[in-house]
């Protein structure tokens, strides 16, 4: 095998191109999946199944259908109802839809792991409702449940270059505009590969000091 320092050279302009987009989409995907899917958890815990039956057959449905499908559907369907995103902006809500059902499942088990007494204490206090969530439940939920929705950060990054279906240029599509156009896929592939590892061992290491701190 022959390695071309200078092929790496070359395609370094190109790679940031593509890094600051792979970090905008993983980014913006995991907040709108994590503020979603809570949403989504909170949803499936209202009274009334006039409520949460629509919300779990949206959720079971994206769950169960592959993130290609929606990325097609969302980028080629939607314009024709007259919903026109740029490629980036569908690419990034798609992702982080589609991700917001599995971190819904990650809340719903946060917040069925608080103890009973933590209910009944705030019911004994006389808390409202909304005060019983942001300051009661919801912070021992998210506690608990840091680790799980950072896997889920990691996973977002390795599906990131399924963006390219829909002509978003991340780092993996400005590897194979640069393979393609100078015959080299060697440099670019493998520096690629390096930048995925070196993110997402970035992202655990930043996952975990946030358990810490948290936990304390």
């Amino acid at each position: 095998m022959n390695w071309d320092w200078s092929a790496v050279s070359d395609f370094m302009p190109d790679f940031w191109k593509g890094l600051l987009v792979t970090l905008q989409i993983l980014l913006f995907g995991s907040l709108i999946s994590f503020a979603l899917g809570l949403v989504w958890a909170l949803l499936m815990r209202a009274p009334s199944r006039w409520v949460t039956w629509p919300v779990g057959a949206v959720t079971e449905f994206v769950r169960n259908t592959p993130l290609l499908v929606q990325l097609f559907f969302l980028f080629y369907v939607l314009p024709e109802w007259g919903l026109t995103f740029s490629a980036l902006t569908t690419g990034v809500f798609a992702i982080g839809l589609h991700y917001s059902t599995y971190t819904m499942q990650v809340y719903r088990a946060g917040i069925e792991a608080v103890p009973v007494g933590q209910w009944e204490a705030a019911t004994a206090l006389n808390l409202p409702l909304r005060r019983t969530w942001t300051a009661v439940i919801l912070p021992q939920a998210v506690r608990r449940v840091v680790p799980a929705l950072g896997n889920y950060v990691i996973a977002m990054l390795k599906d990131t270059p399924m963006l390219m279906a829909i002509t978003v240029l991340e780092m993996l599509g400005h590897a194979r505009l640069f393979s393609q156009e100078h015959f080299q896929f060697t440099e670019p592939l493998t520096v690629i590969g390096a930048a995925f590892i070196v993110i997402s061992y970035l992202a655990s290491l930043a996952l975990r000091a946030l358990e810490r701190r948290l936990a304390h």
